[in-house]
């Protein structure tokens, strides 16, 4: 079963190494994020992309501020 939900990317439960991660961020840098992965991702994405873009793909986010 698949069960899709709408949910503010600052109130996302990160887990293992994308917790951490997630924790080095700022609600202003959330919500930048946010309106950027809806820009990119207009049909939304599920829990595991958002996980591991934090967990795997950090550097990628941390470029988006420069």
């Amino acid at each position: 079963m698949k069960l899709f939900r709408e949910e503010s990317l600052s109130n996302f439960q990160f887990w293992s190494g994308a917790e951490c991660r997630a924790n080095q961020l700022t609600d202003a840098e959330f919500d930048q994020l946010e309106v950027m992965l809806c820009e990119l991702y207009p049909d939304g994405v599920d829990e595991t992309f958002i996980n591991d873009l934090f967990w795997f793909e950090f550097d990628w986010i941390c470029d988006v501020w420069g």
